[in-house]
């Protein structure tokens, strides 16, 4: 936030300065003492900078936190923490429109990771992403820097190739395709660039983080400036920095909670796994487990080398620093080995650390966040009149620093998702039909068409309930109460009182249909 104006000037060395005080009339010391004010605010009234670390599948609930001990000093108790941070849909390419847009899924359009599913398409190009936060900040004058993972279809030559730099970014350093950490391709402000396999060259984390840093030296002060930074951690391949390849040797995957439980009365494609799983698949996703915590800790040197730097140029204290990831992740729930897109806790719910100006340190905020709030509040830091956005989501700069904005707490909204398919059998696992995808390992599959589902969730101090219907053959409906029920173990729908199901039902519907401000005005 913009520091207060002086409310004098001190006196300049040496006998000219004074000899000019003793001369001068006294309208003409006024205007000196306001010309040399107003230069010295200045750059101090300029909009607050951002910083935003959005990594990949990065889940809060099996403790995909641990290995961050410096994100968490740096950030969470410097600032706030969000213990109810949720995506709208639990998948990299439409939770990303997501971000981008401050829109749900069903207005931006993008509906999995597919091109054909509207991923970096050129429709997404020429509607949704010309209205992305990003061109609100250029429209304020914020110098820009993107660097990492974009969309998961990003410079595919059928969709913009790597020339299509999205518009609102001065500095682009993208990701071709979905996350690696080595032998990629990069868009460099629109042209391709190569590389290999050496990790003082080319490891991804690294080489994005020294590129912000780099983009920080050569920017001018006298404009704000918005880094957004998408590491491939965790994401597969899960490959760590040589130096942490050893790291967490005897951690396993969390055996609590909903760990190999049978997937009784939830949907069909939760029916389907072997229960309890083979040992092959334990060691599998045990050691996913392990490698997603070694990746991430070059995501946590990286956010210490930011804070670092951003006090060495003296922009700490006017910074926002965001910290959050696209979706959730599961390895071993229901059954489960690994992945995310489905419905439940462990992959709608998200890390959320957030520090700057007017956030106290060590707080711990309990009202609801969606990864759609993140548009608004990006724009609300930066000055932009919030009502000449189209945004489903709305900013949460208050519930940070109540001293800057009146917010409001949303009692409820919309979780969506689109399943994924093939339309023919996969060879390598010729006892499964078409209409699945994701069969692995043990042919276990994660996703399906009819893994397409909507969900209301309330969550509002009183109540913590889950509501979900899917466009399936068998229109199934789950019903979780969370209060009694924290790992959705059983699913309540024919204990539930028919009124209640009935007063769901309705704010779906009216969910599934929101836009804009009728989004955030659902009673």
């Amino acid at each position: 936030m913009a520091a207060p104006c002086p409310t004098g000037v001190s006196g300049g060395r040496g006998g000219g300065a004074a000899a000019l005080r003793r001369r001068a009339p006294p309208l003409l010391l006024l205007l000196l003492a306001l010309l040399t004010c107003c230069v010295r605010c200045a750059e101090s009234m300029k909009p607050s900078n951002v910083v935003v670390v959005l990594v990949d599948d990065q889940d809060v609930t099996l403790g995909g936190m641990t290995p961050m001990k410096k994100t968490k000093e740096l950030i969470g108790e410097a600032g706030a923490t969000f213990v109810n941070a949720f995506t709208v849909t639990p998948l990299c390419c439409p939770s990303r429109s997501s971000i981008l847009t401050g829109r749900y899924p069903h207005n931006h359009e993008v509906r999995n990771n597919s091109l054909s599913g509207n991923c970096s398409s050129v429709q997404w190009q020429q509607g949704p992403e010309a209205l992305a936060f990003p061109v609100y900040l250029s429209k304020q004058k914020y110098q820009t820097f993107f660097g990492g993972k974009y969309l998961n279809q990003y410079g595919r030559k059928d969709a913009g190739d790597v020339s299509h730099v999205p518009p609102g970014w001065d500095q682009w350093n993208a990701l071709v395709g979905n996350s690696q950490y080595y032998n990629y391709t990069l868009s460099v402000n629109g042209k391709a660039e190569q590389h290999g396999d050496s990790y003082e060259k080319d490891y991804l984390t690294d080489l994005i983080l020294n590129r912000s840093l780099s983009f920080l030296d050569d920017r001018s002060p006298q404009h704000p400036f918005f880094i957004m930074l998408a590491p491939p951690a965790p994401h597969s391949p899960w490959t760590a920095a040589p130096q942490y390849q050893k790291e967490f040797g005897n951690v396993q995957a969390p055996r609590d909670g909903s760990f190999d439980k049978p997937g009784k009365d939830k949907h069909w494609l939760l029916r389907q796994p072997v229960n309890p799983m083979p040992n092959s698949s334990i060691t599998f996703l045990d050691n996913a487990y392990r490698k997603r915590w070694q990746a991430l800790l070059s995501v946590d040197d990286m956010v210490e080398k930011l804070v670092k730097k951003l006090d060495s140029i003296k922009e700490l204290n006017n910074t926002y620093i965001f910290y959050t990831s696209d979706n959730g992740y599961h390895t071993g729930q229901f059954s489960l080995p690994i992945d995310k897109r489905q419905l439940y806790e462990f992959d709608i719910r998200i890390p959320l650390l957030v520090r700057g100006p007017g956030i106290k340190p060590n707080q711990t905020i309990k009202a609801p966040v969606l990864n759609i709030d993140l548009a608004s509040t990006f724009l609300d830091i930066s000055g932009v009149n919030l009502s000449t956005a189209n945004m489903d989501g709305q900013s949460f700069l208050a519930q940070m620093a109540p001293s800057l904005r009146n917010g409001t707490v949303r009692p409820f909204f919309l979780v969506e998702y689109t399943g994924e398919g093939n339309p023919t059998k996969d060879p390598t696992c010729p006892k499964l039909g078409p209409g699945v995808s994701q069969c692995f390992p043990d042919c276990v599959c994660e996703d399906a068409f009819n893994n397409t589902y909507a969900c209301v969730r309330t969550l509002d101090g009183k109540q913590d309930l889950q509501y979900c219907e899917f466009a399936d053959s068998e229109s199934f409906v789950e019903v979780y109460n969370l209060t009694s029920d924290p790992h959705q173990l059983e699913n309540i729908v024919k204990k539930v009182d028919p009124a209640i199901l009935q007063a769901m039902n309705q704010r779906l519907i009216k969910l599934q249909s929101c836009v804009g401000d009728s989004c955030r005005n659902i009673k």
